[in-house]
C-alpha cells in the first residue's frame, strides 16, 4: 500500500482548485454574455425578476466547477499511480480502446449515449427550454407568466421523453451486457505484477555490491 505523502496531498488539492477555477471562468466566459444577450435582445427575458436570472446563470456555472475540478483532480491521481497499479490501468485502457474500435457505429452510438445519460438529459431539458421559449414568446395573446408555463410544460414533456428514452437504453445496455459479461481476471495480472516487482526488488538488492 502506498503511503501518501504531503506532497502529493497538497499537489491534489492544487489541481482541484485549478480545475475548478477553470469551469467557473469558462461557464462564466459563456452564462454571464448569454445572460446580456437574452437581456438585451429578448424582451420575455427582460422581464424576469433579477433572482431568476442569477439563479440561471448559477445553474449553468456550479456544475462546471465541480466536473472540472473532479476532472483534474482525477488526472493528478493517473499521473502519479505507479507500479503495479499503473500497469494495471495501462492494461485496461488498451483493452477499453480495442473493445471501442471493435463497436459499429451504432454500438458507439449507443455506448456514448449510456455514459453520458446526465449530460444528454440536462442538455435536452435546456435546449428544449430555448426552442420552446423562442417559439412561445412570439404569441402576443399570451401574458408572461402563461408564456412561462408553457415553456415549462413543454421542456418537462420533451425531457419525460428523454428519460424513458435512456431508460430504455439502459435496460437494452444491461441485458447486453450480463450476456457478454467476462470474468474478470485483473487481481491475477495485479498479483503477478507485484509478485514480478518483489523479486526485481530482491535481485537487485541481492545483487548490490557489499560495503564490506
Amino acid at each position: 500500500m502506498k503511503i501518501v505523502t504531503q506532497e502529493e496531498i497538497d499537489g491534489h488539492t492544487n489541481a482541484t482548485i485549478r480545475g475548478a477555477a477553470e469551469g467557473a471562468f469558462l461557464s462564466a466566459a459563456v452564462a454571464i454574455p448569454g445572460s446580456l444577450l437574452l437581456n438585451r435582445r429578448w424582451a420575455s427575458y427582460r422581464a424576469l425578476p433579477l433572482s431568476l436570472k442569477v439563479m440561471g446563470t448559477v445553474i449553468m456555472i456550479a456544475p462546471c466547477i465541480s466536473i472540472q475540478a473532479e476532472r483534474r483532480g482525477l488526472e493528478f491521481d493517473r499521473a502519479h499511480w505507479t507500479g503495479a497499479g499503473k500497469w494495471e490501468l495501462d492494461r485496461e485502457a488498451a483493452e477499453e480502446e480495442a473493445r471501442w474500435g471493435a463497436l459499429t457505429t451504432k454500438d458507439k452510438v449507443g455506448d456514448w449515449a449510456s455514459r453520458h445519460q446526465y449530460s444528454i438529459i440536462l442538455g435536452s431539458w435546456v435546449l428544449s427550454m430555448a426552442v420552446a421559449g423562442s417559439i412561445i414568446s412570439r404569441d402576443r395573446h399570451q401574458t408572461l407568466p402563461q408564456k412561462i408555463v408553457q415553456v415549462r410544460m413543454w421542456a418537462q414533456g420533451l425531457t419525460i421523453g428523454v428519460l424513458i428514452g435512456a431508460g430504455i437504453l439502459t435496460h437494452n445496455q444491461r441485458q447486453a451486457a450480463l450476456q457478454r459479461r467476462p470474468v474478470d481476471h485483473s487481481w491475477q495480472s495485479l498479483l503477478a505484477e507485484q509478485a514480478r516487482e518483489k523479486e526485481e526488488a530482491r535481485r537487485a538488492h541481492s545483487n548490490a555490491p557489499n560495503p564490506l
